[in-house]
C-alpha cells in the first residue's frame, strides 16, 4: 500500500477532514460509526488525479463514463438510513460506480455484493477495495435491475442510481425486516426512500429530495 497515497499527504490533513465531519453533523447525520468512517476514508483515491484536491468536498465529483461519486453527504445518509433498523449481515448495493461508497459500507456488513452496469468501472473499484484491504465485497458486472437473485433474500439494498418507479425485482430481494435505500423519480422530481419489508408488507419513509443518475438496464 502506498502510504502517502492512502493517507492524502500533501492534498488533504485531518482538519480538513473535519470539517467535512463538521458539516455532515450540520445536515442531520448522526450516527458516529459514519461519521468516523467518513473522516477516515481515503476519498481522494476514488477520483482521478486532477480532482483529488476537491475529494474532502461535499460535492459530487465526475468518475467518467457519464458517472459521479455520490455527494459525501449522501452517502453518508444512505449508509446512516440502511444501518438504522440494525446491522444488516447480507447487503446488495446497485451501482457501485468506482466503490467508495462500498468501502463506506463495508466494516457495516458481513457481506456486500454489488453490480455495476459500466465494464470499466469495476476493474477501478476491484482496484480500490484491494488496495483498502476491503475483503468482504463481491463486485459483478452485470444489470442491477435485475438484482442478485442467486445470493438473495438481502438485509438491505442501496441503490446509487434513480429508477423512476421502485424495481418490483429488488423489492422481492429483500428479507423480511430488510430496508431498501434508493432515489427514485425523474430528474429533477427525485426523492430519496427507505422502504422496510415487514411481516404485515412494506412500509415506505421520505427521507429526502436527491438527484442522482438515472437507473438504466442492461450493460456496457
Amino acid at each position: 500500500m502506498n502510504t502517502l497515497r492512502h493517507s492524502g499527504i500533501g492534498m488533504t490533513s485531518a482538519r480538513t477532514r473535519d470539517r467535512l465531519v463538521q458539516r455532515l453533523r450540520e445536515k442531520g447525520i448522526h450516527d458516529l460509526r459514519v461519521l468516523e468512517r467518513i473522516r477516515n476514508l481515503p476519498r481522494h483515491i476514488f477520483v482521478d488525479e486532477a480532482l483529488a484536491s476537491r475529494a474532502y468536498e461535499d460535492t459530487a465529483l465526475p468518475i467518467g463514463w457519464g458517472q459521479t461519486i455520490s455527494q459525501p453527504y449522501i452517502v453518508a445518509l444512505m449508509t446512516q438510513a440502511l444501518l438504522a433498523g440494525g446491522t444488516p449481515e447480507k447487503v446488495l448495493e446497485v451501482g457501485f460506480g468506482c466503490g467508495y461508497q462500498t468501502a463506506v459500507l463495508a466494516p457495516f456488513a458481513q457481506k456486500i455484493f454489488a453490480i455495476e452496469r459500466v465494464e470499466p468501472l469495476v476493474a477501478r473499484a476491484k482496484q480500490h477495495l484491494r488496495e483498502l484491504g476491503i475483503k468482504n465485497v463481491k463486485l459483478k458486472h452485470g444489470d442491477g435491475m435485475k438484482g442478485w437473485p442467486t445470493q438473495a433474500p438481502f438485509d438491505g439494498i442501496l441503490c446509487a442510481a434513480a429508477p423512476l418507479t421502485v424495481p418490483e425485482t429488488l423489492v422481492q430481494q429483500l428479507a423480511v425486516g430488510g430496508r431498501l435505500v434508493l432515489p427514485v423519480g425523474p430528474e429533477g422530481q427525485q426523492q430519496l426512500l427507505r422502504i422496510t419489508r415487514r411481516e404485515t408488507g412494506l412500509t415506505k419513509e421520505v427521507l429526502a429530495p436527491v438527484s442522482f443518475v438515472p437507473m438504466l438496464a442492461g450493460v456496457t
